[in-house]
């Protein structure tokens, strides 16, 4: 298969969706690789590492999409790219549909076959493409809030941690999935007094076991979260519905019972935001003051640890990358129910549920599509 690597357009996104050693990887099983050119630097992989993985290093843009029959990407095409997509092309990203109308009916449009990271769903409900890029956005959330909670950024003024004789911050993280413990624990490393919230008991019992003494659990309703956002000095909105909008579990009408210079970071604004008033923000301009409440939304956090995310992701990426290869992408979901869940939008119809719903669009069976007489991969 010809596989396409195009650089990141999205603002201040550095990411790469395929490092040297994974171009390696797929040359091995016999694939053309086409790397745009300077596509690796934001991760700190120059051009002659990928020429010596075997990978082709291509000027433009539009050529890479132009040659490919796999499209492998991080973040969802924006607005330039959506013409450059072919009819019948796999693009292999994420996409978080449920929460951008235009880039859903552009896809539909494009025909092409949209494969989403965070949809593709193992038979225990885990994510496995969302998993490392919720651990750093989790712990890059609190590294965030300590930061806007300084007086200079227009925060409480308040030191995550404390000192002797000071009440360290109160933070309160709403979701106890992936990127709600890796922000909790993050806070409580930080010295943060620290609650947590789930609807699930379970998960509740099970983060009350392992936590540290300064993290507390809670059950997550309206009114609780109500009471707690008047007095918490950071609050992690971590809440996800895989492939759905996320409900909005801060409401505008909290912000005024907050402290003046509180600290939102929702970190569910790819998929919506579970905080009313948040919208989504780039690493340029990452935050704005309503009601004295200072939002953090920026919708691509992990791109600002380009690094780190891009090996954690293409860890989880790769041999999946390596099975829709190999197989055609009809067959290797056929095989494959995790990757299957994956399909989103296939020949210009909606093939995910939740996208479906999000936008009172028809619904197809994706089972229709996988059984067609292969063409094309």
């Amino acid at each position: 298969m010809i596989i396409g690597v195009p650089k990141e357009i999205k603002n201040n996104e550095n990411r790469v969706s395929l490092t040297p050693a994974g171009a390696a990887e797929m040359i091995k099983y016999g694939h053309t690789v086409y790397v745009q050119h300077t596509a690796g630097m934001g991760s700190g992989f120059e051009d002659e590492e990928y020429e010596k993985a075997g990978a082709t290093i291509l000027p433009t843009i539009e050529e890479v999409y132009g040659i490919a029959e796999m499209i492998i990407k991080v973040k969802e095409p924006i607005e330039p790219e959506y013409a450059l997509i072919k009819e019948g092309q796999l693009v292999y990203t994420y996409f978080h549909f449920a929460s951008c109308e235009p880039l859903t009916h552009a896809m539909i449009q494009q025909k092409g076959v949209c494969l989403a990271y965070e949809t593709v769903e193992l038979e225990d409900r885990s994510l496995p493409l969302l998993v490392p890029m919720s651990e750093v956005a989790g712990r890059m959330s609190i590294q965030e809030g300590a930061k806007y909670l300084e007086k200079l950024f227009g925060g409480r003024g308040v030191l995550m941690g404390g000192v002797a004789g000071v009440p360290p911050a109160k933070v309160l993280v709403i979701g106890g999935g992936i990127v709600g413990t890796e922000a909790a624990k993050m806070a409580a490393g930080l010295g943060a007094d620290v609650t947590i919230m789930d609807v699930n008991l379970k998960r509740l019992r099970y983060l009350d076991d392992v936590m540290p003494a300064n993290v507390k659990t809670m059950m997550s309703n309206e009114y609780n979260i109500r009471e707690m956002a008047k007095t918490h000095d950071v609050i992690v909105g971590a809440v996800l519905i895989p492939g759905a909008v996320a409900p909005n579990l801060i409401t505008r009408d909290m912000l005024p019972t907050m402290q003046a210079g509180t600290v939102l970071v929702d970190v569910a604004i790819d998929q919506g935001g579970c905080i009313e008033t948040t919208r989504p923000t780039t690493h340029d301009n990452p935050v704005f003051e309503i009601d004295g409440v200072i939002h953090y939304s920026v919708a691509n956090m992990p791109g600002a640890v380009p690094r780190t995310s891009t090996l954690a992701l293409t860890n989880a990426t790769l041999p999946y990358a390596i099975k829709l290869a190999n197989k055609g992408w009809k067959q290797a979901c056929k095989e494959d129910k995790a990757l299957k869940l994956g399909l989103n939008v296939v020949d210009g119809k909606v093939v995910y549920q939740g996208v479906a719903d999000a936008f009172d669009l028809p619904m197809y069976d994706v089972e229709e599509f996988l059984n067609e007489e292969m063409v094309l991969n």
